[in-house]
């Protein structure tokens, strides 16, 4: 999504949030990454970047972090460096998504960074070559680049789109705790090294073309015994909030509850907007949003 700032020769991309609604860990390979298989959906929760003319790279953001560890700086660098691009640009980066959230904001963002620098600056590169820049700064990076609704397989490179006809309301609710990618596969590999999971080989396999039926009819009872996140147990035992928070949303009126990503998001589905909308008010001083998924 973009669209030029009125009056000023500024570029604003919206960059979308996502969900997983599934997540299969089959994996770690030898480069410490891990193989997983998963169905993204990207969801109307975004960060605003606004792209103006410089002579330099610089980013301007709400995030407390050094300028060069945030994301969209990593990614107009790199750009940069890979195309031997001589122009520069000023990033203002609004943040509406949370960080260490499961929800992708920090990839999207260097995603959309990509995509409107390549507009900006004029590189002519394809979904592949900016996929390939981008899976250096994050694994979820080219899901962002290639579609809103995806299977994504290997270490996040490997993006199948998909087409899903139906749009569905979902509420977020995030605790207060904040979780790395990085902690939540290693706890995830500990669990596993003590026999505490489910080895890849005997868990049934997710049929792709089901769960995409049921996300379209909004077959919540099929889906529900379909939803799976490998990470999410690991994620529960250092944070048991985040099983509150599931637990809650269920009493609350929610048909489905499950972790985005490496957490602590909880989404939950419900009945109608209405019933999502008491539960948000129950959920709270959590951060609560209602969103859509984008289709």
């Amino acid at each position: 999504m973009e669209r030029w700032k009125k009056g000023s020769s500024a570029l604003l991309l919206k960059a979308p949030a996502k969900i997983n609604w599934f997540l299969t860990v089959i994996g770690k390979r030898e480069d410490g990454y891990h193989d997983i298989i998963s169905l993204m959906q990207c969801i109307r929760l975004y960060d605003d970047l606004i792209f103006e003319h410089a002579d330099s790279i610089e980013v301007e953001s709400d995030l407390t972090i050094p300028v060069k560890d945030n994301l969209v700086y990593k990614a107009a660098s790199l750009l940069k460096h890979y195309t031997s691009c001589r122009k520069g640009i000023k990033i203002t980066l609004k943040k509406s998504i949370p960080i260490g959230a499961g929800l992708g904001g920090g990839s999207s963002d260097a995603a959309y960074t990509l995509s409107g620098l390549n507009m900006l600056w004029g590189l002519g590169l394809n979904n592949r070559d900016l996929s390939s820049i981008g899976a250096e700064i994050g694994s979820d990076v080219p899901f962002f680049l290639n579609s809103s609704v995806a299977i994504v397989e290997g270490r996040g490179e490997k993006v199948s789109p998909l087409k899903i006809d139906s749009s569905i309301d979902i509420l977020l609710v995030k605790p207060f705790v904040s979780i790395s990618s990085a902690w939540a596969y290693e706890s995830f590999d500990k669990l596993r090294m003590h026999g505490e999971l489910v080895e890849p080989l005997t868990k049934k396999t997710v049929d792709i073309k089901l769960f995409c039926q049921a996300i379209e009819k909004k077959d919540f009872a099929s889906l529900d015994t379909m939803l799976n996140n490998d990470l999410e147990r690991g994620v529960r035992e250092k944070y048991p909030i985040v099983d509150k928070v599931k637990k809650s949303m269920l009493e609350n009126g929610a048909v489905i509850s499950a972790m985005s990503g490496s957490g602590p998001t909880v989404f939950g589905i419900f009945e109608s907007k209405d019933t999502a909308k008491k539960a948000a008010k129950a959920m709270k001083p959590y951060w609560c949003k209602l969103v859509e998924t984008i289709i």
